[in-house]
């Protein structure tokens, strides 16, 4: 079994098997960067790690368009289900797992703010493991170097997904540590590169991480699938 992994911009990710298709932190009509219109993505589910603006902006429309489910910490859930009458939720918390139809999800801890545009709190900050296809996928989410990542790469994870941003998230040089405790097979570059603050030089960091840890970079082409 196969999984594709999407990069669509910013934070935002596509994660297809065979018979499912997933959505992470959708932020797609005022991303300046990004070129996928919203209104063509096909999913089943779509996830939000926290409340903001940079990862929700197109949630409640993709997911009231597709029937999806959107999960996400349980104070973002409840608030897409009261303020933009999304049908489909689910609430979760740190540390929490759950069946799902495409396998299972695990929500993580990430150290991170998390406030909802209208200024409502969002919850904790998360990242997810995702086990799909056979693969353990690991979004990380916005987050800052932690060292109980160590227990995360425990987990035996195929995929990492890492902000190297700096500024609002770790940079470069963090990802770097986090990759050698992850001990993943595959890391790709997140949260990087929408905007001046966040733009960094990923063909170096690529470099970096293959020269200083057991892991396989791979730098994303944006809209492209990468096939695991």
């Amino acid at each position: 079994m196969s999984v594709k992994l999407t990069w669509l911009g910013h934070a935002t990710w596509m994660v297809e098997s065979e018979k499912h298709s997933l959505i992470i932190d959708p932020f797609l009509t005022e991303n300046p960067v990004a070129t996928y219109p919203a209104d063509e993505v096909k999913v089943d589910f779509v996830l939000l790690t926290h409340g903001h603006f940079d990862h929700i902006a197109d949630a409640a429309s993709i997911a009231n368009r597709c029937q999806a489910t959107l999960v996400a910490s349980y104070e973002v859930a409840t608030w897409f289900a009261e303020k933009h009458s999304v049908a489909n939720t689910l609430g979760m918390n740190i540390g929490g797992a759950v069946s799902m139809p495409f396998g299972r999800l695990k929500m993580t801890h990430a150290i991170h703010s998390s406030q909802l545009p209208d200024g409502s709190y969002g919850g904790p900050a998360a990242g997810f493991v995702i086990e799909i296809a056979g693969k353990r996928i690991y979004f990380s989410g916005d987050t800052a170097l932690y060292s109980d990542m160590q227990l995360t790469g425990r987990m035996g994870i195929d995929v990492a997904v890492l902000p190297v941003g700096d500024l609002f998230t770790m940079g470069p040089e963090d990802s770097i540590q986090a990759t050698q405790w992850l001990q993943s097979k595959y890391v790709l570059p997140s949260h990087h590169g929408t905007w001046p603050p966040i733009e960094q030089d990923i063909a170096a960091w690529a470099q970096q991480v293959n020269a200083h840890t057991s892991t396989q970079a791979i730098v994303p082409v944006l809209n492209k699938p990468i096939e695991f």
